[in-house]
């Protein structure tokens, strides 16, 4: 078995993009191997903490992420969503060509990786439909293939967008299906999700963030109704915003 996933440390985490202050002061621990949530309001620096992790975004700070072997592992990302011309002719295996291989798409699958990415849409359940255009695809189809991507090749640390959002009921048992084997073969996961209820039952840990952190525990004993409605309230905002200005 693999040595596992990152532990990963973000110590007084400040991010601003223009003028507008997005992070603030954000200390947090995610453990090695484990399956951690992110969850609170849209605009409360969520993605915003996931791409200050890639590098993607300039912050205060410090980011650190402690690897369990010599060298740094693989990391998988799966975005919120990407959007498809319908006439684009780009088709699923196509796709996944160009995330895995540098050969032109034109030119197919080198077979160097043919068996993983098929191996890979067979584990979201698109191998039947890997000659379908992406762009004809549904919602969740399209985050199928978002999360097979995501698996070439196997990821060390996973961070997760939002991964539930368009998925059906099959798609949701799917994506249960790869939290149990990342949590069994020790990736670390950095999950953002709006659905509490699939946070409180397959998350281990979880931290609400509205431009700070405002509680942090394991999931099942830490999303309480009182610690929810503080997270997501409006009049929290308002008064945030009102200390800043006397500030």
């Amino acid at each position: 078995m693999a040595a596992g996933g990152p532990g990963i440390a973000f110590e007084s985490v400040d991010l601003t993009l223009g003028h507008t202050e997005i992070l603030r002061q954000v200390n947090l621990r995610v453990e090695a191997g484990s399956v951690h949530a992110l969850v609170g309001p849209n605009g409360g620096g969520k993605s915003s903490l996931f791409k200050a992790l890639l590098g993607q975004v300039p912050h205060r700070g410090r980011i650190s992420l402690a690897w369990p072997g010599e060298h740094p592992g693989t990391v998988g990302y799966v975005p919120q969503a990407l959007a498809f011309d319908a006439g684009l002719p780009m088709t699923v295996m196509d796709f996944m060509g160009a995330m895995c291989q540098r050969r032109p798409v034109f030119l197919g699958l080198s077979p160097r990786w043919k068996v993983p990415v098929e191996q890979a849409l067979r584990q979201v359940g698109m191998l039947e439909k890997s000659n379908r255009r992406m762009g004809a695809l549904s919602g969740g189809e399209r985050q199928r293939v978002l999360l097979a991507q995501a698996l070439i090749p196997a990821p060390d640390l996973i961070l997760l967008d939002e991964p539930m959002s368009a998925l059906d009921e099959a798609g949701v048992e799917t994506f249960e299906n790869l939290l149990a084997h990342w949590r069994e073969t020790r990736v670390t996961v950095l999950w953002i999700e709006h659905d509490l209820d699939a946070v409180t039952r397959l998350a281990d840990q979880v931290t609400g963030l509205n431009r700070q952190v405002l509680f942090d525990g394991a999931a099942a004993q830490t999303l309480t109704p009182q610690r929810v409605l503080a997270l997501f309230s409006s009049r929290h905002r308002r008064e945030e915003e009102k200390e800043k200005v006397e500030v």
